[in-house]
């Protein structure tokens, strides 16, 4: 597969004030945009592990940390169909 490097500019002083690298930073960064994209259902499970590089189970995992849920339960109808599909 075919990655694509983004260059951003971020002021040495947030690396200070969190502490951390930037290989840090990036590796946050991947993991962060990866748990909206999945908040948001723009990205599955999967697609989400690649771009945090991390394995499924472990983003699992980070999800759980995070306290964000693996399934959406905000209406009725999803929850009915995940019992259809169980």
């Amino acid at each position: 597969m075919k990655s694509i490097n983004i260059n951003m500019s971020v002021s040495s002083e947030i690396f200070l004030a969190l502490r951390i690298t930037d290989k840090e930073f990036a590796r946050d960064m991947k993991r962060y945009t990866a748990i909206k994209l999945f908040q948001d259902k723009r990205l599955s499970i999967g697609q989400c592990a690649e771009l945090a590089e991390m394995t499924e189970e472990d983003f699992i995992k980070l999800l759980t940390t995070n306290k964000i849920s693996l399934f959406d339960y905000h209406n009725l109808k999803s929850l009915e169909e995940d019992f259809i599909n169980a």
